[in-house]
């Protein structure tokens, strides 16, 4: 590796975006998305070689450049438009567009939204496309198009039901359609209010969506329109604060065997635990490790404020929803809890109203903290990989162990701060 990859390295910003890879004749080789640039880029440079066309050509690296997103849906966008504008070798010639899938528009009355797979895709011909797609996105490699769709109604409120239906949609009762099932919104303002927001969106232009957005959302509050004016308030603060951490199919052990398969290097795990005396003084830790190492600068503790009388359910779910108000906070590969199966199910619970997918175990430790009972938490599509998950978890539980402990640890040396406080006053 030479000293300006060395150099590079040490400055790549730990959020998601898309790093571009060129050889020393300055062509771009390859592009790629990542949650976190810093893990994902190093993750090349360091550990052993997997057969992937792109690891066998790391060699050919001279330049990397990187461009720093506010989502990972707005990473895999960019990447999309990267690999359809400059058709990088290792992208277009690898063996990744098996996972390619595409975004498409069509042409119905009430447009509807659709994916396909890259060998479906070429099934059609560029005549049957013109002819179905009123717009065509992609290819993006590695995504996971249900959690993407999912993700896209939260966001726009596209609608998949029938127009002038005998009753409304589940969606519709869940304020995410605009009434297509119920006949309250005509085809074309479905397209100006819905449509071509998402297209704008697609294309890269999440800035000029939400511009849109505020100006029509002060006309209507201008207009006395109030309940169009919250739409749009909410809509604008979705865009700003993206919850996509599922999007990928990668899941986090995927990643980790990318950068080797030794037992200490573990992407990143948000530990949490309850402390408290009787129905007073209760807490709440998190602490964070990554690749194995205790990052005690990102730690955090929490006093409870909201719930009253003595649960430890409760209390973890106030933690996790205020963690979770946090866009700022590296989101984690994991999310380990000091407890058993009614922890785990009520942070469950929580991530699933938040739209996030990600794997949750907790640690049952009995009454007198001398039992390591791993509990799983079954969530979106890793009930299919639910084995990959366990084998993780057993090949890494003295580390696991270890941030549980470390958890409890942080809790009760703020509790016991708390109380010399309180002794004092």
């Amino acid at each position: 590796m030479t000293h300006g990859l060395q150099k590079t390295l040490q400055i790549i910003p730990d959020a998601p975006g898309i790093y571009l890879y060129y050889n020393v004749d300055k062509e771009l080789i390859y592009v790629g998305k990542a949650t976190s640039l810093k893990h994902r880029v190093k993750s090349y440079f360091i550990g052993k070689r997997t057969s992937r066309p792109i690891e066998q050509m790391i060699h050919e690296v001279t330049h990397i450049n990187t461009i720093q997103t506010d989502s990972v849906l707005e990473a895999v966008i960019l990447e999309a438009n990267y690999i359809k504008q400059f058709l990088p070798k290792y992208n277009v010639d690898g063996k990744d567009n098996k996972s390619w899938n595409y975004i498409v528009i069509t042409k119905d009355q009430y447009p509807r939204i659709e994916t396909f797979r890259h060998h479906q895709m070429k099934l059609l011909s560029p005549t049957e496309q013109r002819k179905r797609f009123a717009y065509m996105f992609g290819p993006y490699p590695g995504l996971n198009t249900k959690a993407t769709l999912k993700l896209l109604r939260q966001l726009f409120g596209y609608s998949t039901c029938t127009p002038d239906a005998t009753r409304p949609c589940i969606y519709y009762q869940m304020q995410q359609c605009l009434g297509v099932c119920t006949g309250e919104i005509s085809a074309t303002e479905y397209r100006r209010q819905v449509i071509m927001p998402l297209v704008a969106f697609l294309k890269g232009g999440k800035k000029r969506v939400i511009a849109t957005f505020e100006r029509r959302m002060k006309k209507a509050a201008k207009e006395k329109e109030y309940e169009g004016a919250a739409r749009l308030r909410d809509q604008i603060a979705r865009l700003q604060r993206i919850h996509d951490v599922a999007i990928l199919n990668k899941s986090f052990f995927t990643n980790h065997s990318e950068i080797g398969n030794q037992k200490s290097e573990i992407f990143r795990v948000e530990g949490y635990d309850i402390s408290n005396l009787g129905a007073t003084g209760k807490v709440g830790s998190m602490v964070v490790a990554e690749y194995g190492e205790m990052k005690k600068n990102e730690y955090r503790k929490f006093k409870i404020k909201t719930v009253e009388g003595q649960s430890d359910v409760d209390c973890m779910e106030e933690v996790l929803r205020r963690r979770l108000t946090h866009e700022e906070w590296a989101y984690p590969s994991l999310f380990l809890i000091d407890g058993g199966k009614p922890q785990v199910n009520r942070v469950v619970s929580v991530l699933k109203y938040y739209g996030l997918d990600t794997p949750v175990v907790g640690i049952a430790k009995g009454p007198n903290r001398k039992k390591n009972e791993f509990v799983f938490g079954e969530i979106g599509n890793l009930k299919l990989e639910m084995r990959e998950l366990k084998k993780w978890v057993h090949a890494n539980q003295d580390i696991l162990i270890r941030v549980r402990d470390e958890a409890h640890r942080f809790a009760v040396a703020y509790q016991r701060q708390l109380r010399k406080i309180t002794r004092y006053k």
